[in-house]
């Protein structure tokens, strides 16, 4: 069964991780019953790296209530490594602690044997590097970006001339699934938020997340988020969480700091998001059906993300994000772009539609 997922894991190793025969992996995963990734991955990854040269070890780690580096533990493990694959959410939470390390790591989004042998682990690394680069260059020149939604959602605004350029963090991600967060710095607007506030999966507080019962509004204007319109109780309850969790860590409660949609074709969710929240909020993220924002804290990702359903993204009067589809052949790179990577453009032909959503709003399951 394994040698089913020969592809995937030669993809993420070598064409990502950049390994060459003889060196070594460390995989990491959660304890027996964390209920994220897929026990059986870990089997999988050690069994492709034997077939290709590569020398597997393994390590368990517990995700952890808050960011920071490795535990000597862990980081003893590592540097005994020449890369550590992450099956387990302390990867994702190290990459966002942005603490410097000389270990090479990459965080694994893939969170069962479906999704890794999938066109979301197969399209080849190369290809969504190059896909993330043109649409990062596309967004960051743009003279004006426009965001809808069909609930309602009108948000515009561009990247500030005095902006950085996008740039990614120390650890590897696989698959690429999203391009660069844009600061909301240069964006003003009304976002319409369906289902419920959600983590990141930089913190694992409860609860985890904040039901909805109808949609409510954020009206904000650059970092700021200015106030919330929607039925009483939902308003309520989306303060009173916002509140609690800034409380519980110390931020700044209202501020919204970036924002990126999916970029992967083969990323998919099958369940609805509510039958795992920690699992959907770290994996689903990468659909182009979804737009995920960084709020409450002012650092990526923030501690609640809000999650638009089928985004209409237009850039300089090209809609790039359709109605939740990505039409990268509208770019003026993209026709060359799909023709140097066929396996990107037939799966962008016929992209994975499953993303948590129930009746086209993202709910409890």
């Amino acid at each position: 069964m394994h040698d089913d997922y020969l592809e995937a894991v030669s993809n993420m190793l070598i064409s990502c991780g950049e390994l060459v025969a003889g060196q070594s992996v460390l995989i990491v995963q959660e304890p027996p019953g964390a209920g994220y990734h897929d026990p059986r991955l870990s089997a999988v990854v050690a069994s492709g790296a034997r077939r290709l040269g590569l020398r597997p070890m393994h390590h368990t780690a517990p995700s952890s209530l808050n960011p920071g580096p490795p535990e000597d533990s862990l980081a003893a493990a590592m540097e005994q490594a020449d890369l550590t694959v992450f099956l387990a959410r302390r990867g994702d939470q190290m990459r966002f602690s942005h603490s410097k390390t000389s270990h090479k790591a990459l965080v694994c989004y893939a969170v069962d044997l479906a999704m890794l042998r999938s066109d979301f682990g197969t399209v080849p690394h190369a290809a969504m590097v190059a896909l993330r680069n043109t649409i990062d260059r596309f967004l960051w020149r743009a003279g004006h970006i426009h965001v809808a939604c069909p609930l309602g959602t009108d948000y515009w605004g561009r990247v500030d001339a005095l902006h950085p350029e996008p740039s990614d963090t120390q650890t590897l991600r696989f698959p690429l699934s999203v391009h660069s967060p844009l600061p909301a710095a240069g964006f003003a607007g009304r976002i319409v938020q369906a289902g419920f506030l959600v983590g990141t999966g930089s913190r694992y507080y409860r609860p985890y997340a904040c039901p909805l019962n109808k949609p409510i509004a954020i009206n904000c204007k650059g970092h700021a988020i200015l106030s919330f319109d929607g039925a009483a109780d939902d308003v309520a309850r989306a303060q009173a969480h916002y509140a609690a969790i800034a409380q519980m860590f110390g931020l700044q409660k209202r501020f919204l700091h970036s924002w990126h949609a999916g970029i992967h074709p083969g990323c998919q969710f099958e369940n609805p998001a509510g039958t795992n929240f920690e699992r959907w909020s770290g994996s689903a993220f990468g659909n182009p059906r979804l737009m995920h924002m960084h709020s409450c804290g002012a650092y990526p990702p923030g501690e609640i993300s809000l999650n638009l359903l089928d985004p209409t993204i237009t850039v300089d009067g090209i809609a790039l994000w359709d109605k939740g589809n990505l039409r990268p052949e509208r770019l003026p790179e993209g026709p060359a772009l799909l023709a140097v990577y066929p396996d990107l453009a037939r799966a962008l032909y016929a992209p994975a539609r499953a993303c948590g959503a129930v009746h086209d709003q993202l709910c409890f399951a």
